[in-house]
């Protein structure tokens, strides 16, 4: 008797999967807390462009590392 793997149907699937898998509940309700704490519009501004600055060339690197 052959056991069969359920597969996704799709590729957004996966990323969906991925993404819910990798961020998690906690993160989704902890983040306006802290931006409501850190100074509202200011604090996003700021993590958002940290986000770019240090994000954008680590995930470029994971990329290439493999």
């Amino acid at each position: 008797m052959e056991n069969q793997r359920a597969t996704f149907g799709s590729k957004l699937g996966v990323i969906l999967v991925s993404v819910g898998s990798a961020v998690g509940l906690g993160n989704i309700w902890r983040f306006p807390y802290i931006a409501g704490e850190g100074g509202g519009g200011a604090f996003l501004i700021i993590y958002l462009l940290c986000l770019l600055i240090m994000g954008i060339p680590v995930l470029t690197a994971e990329f290439f590392v493999g």
